[in-house]
């Protein structure tokens, strides 16, 4: 079934975290991203552009985003009828980079797309499962007992993998210290990039952890040095930031530089590519799961679709709703089961339902373009 776009809607909004959240980019206290919403034959489709406030994990920003899909993606992409989210790929590739910006339209589309044809995310991407593994990632603590005690409340909530961010000087020790008080705990740690290959020695001193993994311990731009660093350590590396494409994944599993990938389909570009991904790793066999990026309910639905794909075969960064949100702009929340899952939504598209007086109290701003609410294109100020 085709759908002919017909308004575009962007919401800048910005939620408070429940704690702050400190990895070797810096402390977030506020989660900012962008909220899309896409008209269509009496539909909409709903999509989260995950881009933050300040250029930390991407180049993108919300300000970068709001610039090029208010001033050259939406204009392509009005009027147009889409039966397939290959079309809006087609119509987008010749724009370089931005594939948090793309993959926040995609995801609308995607959801359209769904509702127009009355099928579920997850089946429409060849999903299987109901439930999905999930873990939690916890940010760099104050100090090594405030650390422990972290894990040890997310472990009574249920949570049965946990990931430690760290940087250099706030490491070893506090990783040690964690597998001390929980020896049995599936446990890895995600670095952002923070070190060099001088500093294996840091990665030496964990190997005798038994870590799942050891996520981007080195520059997102550097496959040789990450396949250096592999070849000293039995844990298996895992890259996030580096694997910007399917093809970045094979150049990676190809050059020893990982054994794991880590799948955020914002930074591939979008679910498309994400799936392609998936499918390479699979035929593989390298361990693949889905990451996270503080996502509202809005995104958290689409990366559980996305992690009830076969070949997802670790724990992913989804977490429940409530693990960064006291407020969320989605319902239904997502809650953690007895086994460490979160059920994957079986409703049309995303499967959930957006809170539009929730959305509404935590814009910034708006723009709208087309549609029977169409301010001509035009930038509008928050109700703040």
């Amino acid at each position: 079934m085709r759908v002919r776009i017909e308004g575009v809607e962007l919401h800048h909004v910005r939620l408070r975290l429940k704690e702050p959240f400190e990895t070797s980019f810096g402390v977030e206290r506020d989660r900012e991203c962008l909220i899309l919403r896409l008209e269509g034959d009496g539909l909409q489709g709903w999509g989260e552009c995950v881009a933050d406030a300040w250029p930390g994990y991407s180049y993108e920003t919300v300000g970068t985003a709001w610039h090029v899909l208010t001033e050259f993606f939406v204009p392509r992409l009005l009027g147009q009828r889409f039966d397939d989210v290959e079309a809006l790929e087609a119509l987008l590739a010749p724009y370089k980079g931005h594939p948090l910006a793309k993959a926040g339209l995609q995801m609308a589309l995607w959801d359209l797309l769904g509702k127009a044809q009355g099928r579920p995310l997850a089946e429409m991407l060849g999903g299987e499962r109901r439930r999905v593994a999930v873990g939690v990632s916890i940010g760099i603590q104050p100090d090594i007992m405030s650390l422990v005690e972290t894990v040890e409340r997310y472990v009574e909530l249920g949570y049965r993998r946990i990931k430690l961010k760290i940087k250099p000087g706030r490491d070893v020790e506090e990783v040690r210290a964690v597998r001390h008080a929980f020896p049995d705990m599936p446990l890895q740690v995600d670095a952002n990039s923070a070190y060099g290959l001088e500093d294996t020695p840091v990665f030496e001193a964990m190997d005798d952890l038994g870590l799942l993994l050891i996520e981007q311990p080195l520059a997102e731009d550097d496959l040789v040095d990450h396949s250096l660093l592999q070849q000293r350590l039995q844990t298996d590396l895992c890259l996030d930031e580096s694997i910007l494409s399917a093809r970045h994944a094979r150049q990676a599993l190809d050059l020893g530089a990982c054994r794991v990938i880590n799948i955020k389909p914002a930074r591939v570009g979008g679910l498309r590519e994400a799936r392609r991904l998936h499918d390479l790793c699979r035929e593989r066999r390298a361990p693949l799961w889905c990451g996270g990026m503080l996502e509202t309910g809005i995104g958290r639905a689409s990366n559980l679709a996305l992690a009830s794909l076969p070949g997802f075969t670790l724990p992913g960064d989804i977490s429940a709703s409530d693990r960064y949100f006291e407020v969320d702009i989605a319902e239904p929340r997502f809650t953690l089961n007895d086994d460490s899952t979160i059920d994957v939504p079986q409703g049309a598209g995303l499967g959930v339902r957006v809170d539009l007086e929730a959305l509404k109290a935590h814009t910034l701003r708006t723009w709208t373009s087309g549609g029977a609410s169409s301010r001509g294109g035009r930038a509008t100020p928050g109700w703040r």
